[in-house]
């Protein structure tokens, strides 16, 4: 992330993180599990896999899905936001998952360069960098440092906003049917959006991927602006 997109992320919006992305992704849990589903079913017969989660901060919750569905992996978490992390490391620590984690505060980038990783974990990430090019470079980075095959789940928003005003007025009415007042309604749209770039359609999102040296992306889960998908590094 810029250090803009990093400062979004303070103490105040890590405090509020595990219940407020609960409510603007309707189905947080369930993408996180079937993420973890997907990476298992890809993985195969692979045994003591290392996976990268990039932007682990606030819940942890790729981490604990992995957990309970592959006993033997492990895990480096990685988020710039020291906030967020030390939101993570609790929920880490509480589930007995620091032994099996180690937790990076910074970018792909700070990771030891020779480093290699059977699998990863990108959601929630792209749509908070400005531009192609911030998008291009992470996912580029994260290339760099899979092995040949390794699969990467890519998870976000991937339309611009505007562009999907009945999307956009359905996000404000989950808002309201959570209980928030027509302010707090504005207020959280206005929180959520600010700063966001998320790619344009799906098609957009492939293309970024094709274009870092991944292959074709496979959704598996969808809910209003989110898409999740799982692609392969290539051989």
């Amino acid at each position: 992330m810029t250090a803009t997109s990093v400062e979004k992320f303070d103490t105040s919006r890590a405090s509020e993180y595990a219940r407020q992305s609960r409510i603007a992704l309707a189905g947080y849990d369930a993408c996180h599990d079937l993420a973890a589903c997907m990476l298992s079913a890809s993985l195969g017969e692979l045994r003591g896999a290392h996976v990268l989660v990039v932007g682990a901060g606030g819940t942890a919750q790729e981490i604990l899905a992995m957990a309970a569905l592959e006993p033997d992996w492990q895990f480096t978490a990685l988020d710039p936001s020291e906030p967020m992390l030390a939101a993570a490391t609790q929920q880490l620590q509480a589930n007995d998952l620091l032994r099996r984690t180690q937790v990076h505060l910074g970018h792909v980038d700070d990771l030891p360069a020779d480093e290699r990783f059977d699998a990863a974990t990108l959601i929630g990430v792209l749509h908070h960098l400005d531009g192609d090019d911030a998008k291009q470079h992470i996912l580029r980075t994260l290339h760099a440092r899979l092995k040949p095959g390794a699969p990467l789940i890519v998870a976000g928003n991937h339309y611009a906003y505007a562009s999907q005003p009945l999307l956009l007025a359905a996000w404000a009415q989950r808002w309201r049917q959570q209980g928030a007042s027509a302010d707090e309604v504005q207020a959280k749209l206005a929180r959520i959006l600010q700063g966001a770039d998320p790619p344009h359609s799906e098609a957009a999102v492939q293309a970024l991927l094709h274009d870092a040296g991944f292959g074709v992306a496979t959704r598996f889960f969808s809910s209003l602006f989110w898409g999740a998908w799982l692609t392969c590094k290539a051989l």
